[in-house]
């Protein structure tokens, strides 16, 4: 992205908030934008793929503060033009976004915007890469099991043609004559105080681009796109935030790799459920098992089944423990699988069935389970 389209591009439309958006309003635009444009879901769809590269570079500036502070700074300023001192030979003072991004007029525009996607003082010190967050999708089993995903990312990077340095290809940036390539100047303000300020030659940067180089304008910066295998650990859960440590943006001048963030969404299994470290299932039980008592047969998620011993005159929605069939937790240690009885109704009786259950009402005679439930205890509370 050139610097015209620093200042020129709205980001906050882009990611369609308000320009005092908060910045959990603006990651979960970034999120629902990406998401619905992401790449992998469109493949061959040319127009996803600029839309989701649009909506990294606008999510780059608003999610870092200081990016989005120079950038609704740069906006005030320049956002309708420029004043700039009349070229030689040439009346007047105020020149639009054209004359000052075209270089016709021999300074280097990397120096007004250079601040904006790495420059200013870290031009000259290490730079540590951007942190990237993504989301991923994930079956019931592999969130359970852990599982390596691989990842198309949009992250901001070097420029490929001049290697980060903002410079023509066969030239380099010199040192700023101003300030000797520390980025900043000490003024006098009269008797013994004095201010440190940005270079006003460099503009903090400590170099100076005579030849910009003409795919990042010298800025030395451009958004990348790469697949990365990203490792998800076992045990994670719906919704969680996995830190990748130096799996984000690309480090300058031996500065460190940022960090990958990976919001995780966990698949719903159409048998077990996920309570903590333990899994959930509910059985069905059929009604003399419950009464009489019964060793059932209970399935596990990793295949299989175990056997349960039902005790006679289980109450429907009582629970039991399988140990160390659920979910592996952060500590290596299995979970248990919670096994949910529900004692089945029969909705239809054949003759012997119900003449079994008439012959049980016979033999349980004047018992009222509903006895308890007088109009007086009824009202109680």
């Amino acid at each position: 992205m050139s610097p015209a389209d620093w200042v020129s591009k709205d980001f906050y439309k882009v990611l369609g908030v308000k320009k005092d958006a908060s910045p959990d309003e603006i990651k979960k635009a970034y999120r629902k934008l990406a998401r619905a444009n992401h790449p992998d879901s469109h493949p061959g769809d040319a127009g996803a793929e600029e839309r989701f590269k649009s909506i990294s570079e606008a999510y780059a500036v608003l999610s870092d503060a200081d990016k989005r502070k120079e950038y609704d700074e740069q906006r005030s300023l320049f956002g309708s033009g420029a004043f700039r001192p009349p070229r030689p030979g040439q009346g007047g003072g105020h020149y639009d976004f054209g004359d000052i991004f075209s270089g016709s007029d021999g300074g280097s525009f990397s120096d007004l915007f250079g601040g904006l996607f790495g420059g200013g003082r870290a031009r000259t010190t290490p730079r540590r890469g951007q942190d990237v967050e993504t989301e991923t999708t994930l079956s019931f089993e592999q969130a359970l099991a852990g599982t390596t995903v691989s990842m198309r990312l949009s992250s901001e990077a070097a420029c490929p043609a001049c290697s980060g340095t903002g410079a023509r290809a066969g030239t380099v940036p010199r040192v700023c004559p101003n300030c000797q390539g520390s980025g900043m100047q000490t003024t006098s303000q009269g008797g013994v105080f004095a201010m440190t300020e940005p270079c006003r030659e460099c503009l903090g940067r400590g170099l100076v681009v005579d030849d910009p180089c003409p795919v990042c304008h010298g800025s030395g910066r451009g958004m990348s796109d790469r697949v990365i295998q990203a490792r998800i650990p076992a045990g994670v859960k719906d919704g969680q935030r996995i830190r990748l440590r130096g799996k984000g943006g690309p480090g300058e001048r031996g500065g460190p790799d940022g960090d990958l963030y990976v919001v995780v969404h966990v698949r719903s299994h159409a048998l077990f459920g996920r309570k903590g470290d333990n899994l959930t299932l509910t059985v069905p039980v059929r009604f003399d098992e419950a009464a009489l008592g019964a060793t059932i047969s209970v399935p596990t998620l990793e295949g299989g089944s175990v056997s349960l011993k039902v005790p006679a005159g289980t109450p429907n929605g009582r629970t039991f423990r399988v140990k160390g069939r659920g979910a592996t937790g952060r500590n290596g240690i299995r979970g248990d699988l919670l096994v949910t009885v529900e004692v089945e109704t029969p909705t239809t009786l054949d003759e012997a069935s119900r003449a079994a259950v008439e012959a049980f009402r016979d033999a349980a005679g004047s018992h009222d389970p509903r006895a308890g439930l007088s109009s007086g205890q009824r009202g109680g509370a």
